[in-house]
């Protein structure tokens, strides 16, 4: 292959080979008693993938745990459940599916739990689908732990692949999943397929995710069917999973600026291009959220090369987002010199979920 660093071009001799890539994102303790650990996807060997991280913290003290799965658009139910076991008591009812010519289906899970008696908190938010609301849904139903964050998406559905001899397939939906207490987090399909996709933008203009979350659960989910939780606590189905503890968006430096420059790829070049030159080597992460500030150069340059790829930005838009282009930046080269763990230390550090984690948690 032919690799362009620069100006500068190099070839390279590459051997395919069997790639094992770790469902887990990053795995580290948030302080001495509290462990974090992100998935961002649901895959074959999540479960064993969750035990190896769960057990190295576990010997660092852990004692509490903050779950990450937020921006998880799901993956197999069957990793779902094995997720959800972890934390779970022997034989309590995880998740059942049931449609219309599908007879119900139990998942209960099993004694072998790894996390059953320490604290728990379980991220969300709008981004958080299907098996990731599985496993939100059956901590909550069963008050296991706390569910911090916004309103998960609402995919509750169960799809079954049918194979025709041409290669082809077809995945037809036969079920829904439905939480503990038997409610459904499938939202309506009834303002058809592109107000289903587009709900979620919705909420940005209708203020609910810049809300405090006090008043939703009064205007999105059906009323005419209520659920409680064990202890008697109202919940309402067929809209997502409503989180115990609201965390609003801060719209005011998330602007339309900011993901412009991050998906145009403007922040990871002046990362890697610019700033990775001109500043010394960090020696962790910590070092990094402490020391780098961006400067009025790195705001030019920003500006510039915004410019070059036909970006209309201001630098009013610019000094709006400074504080989240600062953290995506620090992410980014914590990523460069620490991994994946780096970079999830880094943009946590001011995370107002993570923070109201650790107050639920003490």
């Amino acid at each position: 292959i032919l690799v362009k660093r620069d100006t500068a071009k190099r070839y390279f001799s590459v051997l395919r080979e069997r790639i094992v890539v770790s469902s887990i994102d990053a795995a580290y303790m948030l302080n001495d008693r509290c462990g974090y650990i992100k998935i961002s996807k649901f895959g074959a060997e999540t479960n064993e993938d969750f035990q190896q991280q769960l057990q190295k913290l576990q010997k660092q003290g852990m004692k509490s745990l903050v779950l990450d799965l937020r921006d998880n658009g799901g993956g197999y139910l069957s990793a779902a459940t094995g997720l959800a076991d972890e934390f779970l008591k022997d034989k309590e009812l995880i998740v059942y599916t049931e449609g219309l010519h599908e007879p119900r289906t139990d998942y209960f899970a099993s004694s072998k739990g790894g996390f059953e008696q320490g604290k728990l908190v379980v991220l969300i938010d709008e981004n958080s689908a299907s098996a990731s609301e599985i496993v939100a849904g059956a901590v909550q139903d069963l008050e296991r732990g706390t569910i911090i964050g916004r309103r998960s998406f609402g995919k509750g559905l169960v799809q079954e692949q049918f194979d025709f001899g041409d290669g082809s397939a077809l995945n037809l939906t036969i079920a829904r999943y439905y939480t503990a207490s038997g409610r459904s987090i499938q939202k309506s399909y009834k303002k058809g397929n592109d107000a289903y996709y587009g709900e979620v933008s919705e909420r940005l203009k209708n203020g609910e995710l810049a809300s405090n979350g006090r008043n939703l659960s009064d205007t999105l989910f059906d009323k005419k069917k209520t659920f409680t939780t064990r202890s008697g606590k109202l919940l309402y189905g067929g809209g997502g999973i409503m989180p115990d503890i609201y965390i609003s968006v801060d719209t005011s430096g998330n602007t339309n600026a900011f993901y412009a420059l991050s998906a145009k790829g403007v922040l990871n070049d002046l990362v890697f291009n610019n700033l990775i030159k001109a500043n010394p080597k960090f020696n962790s992460t910590d070092e990094i959220v402490k020391n780098f500030r961006l400067s009025g150069q790195d705001i030019e340059k920003i500006m510039q090369m915004a410019s070059d790829r036909n970006m209309k930005t201001t630098e009013k838009q610019i000094e709006l987002s400074r504080r989240e282009i600062e953290t995506r930046i620090k992410s980014l080269f914590a990523r460069y010199y620490f991994g994946d763990e780096g970079y999830y230390r880094a943009l946590n550090s001011g995370d107002q979920a993570i923070a109201r984690s650790l107050e639920v948690l003490k």
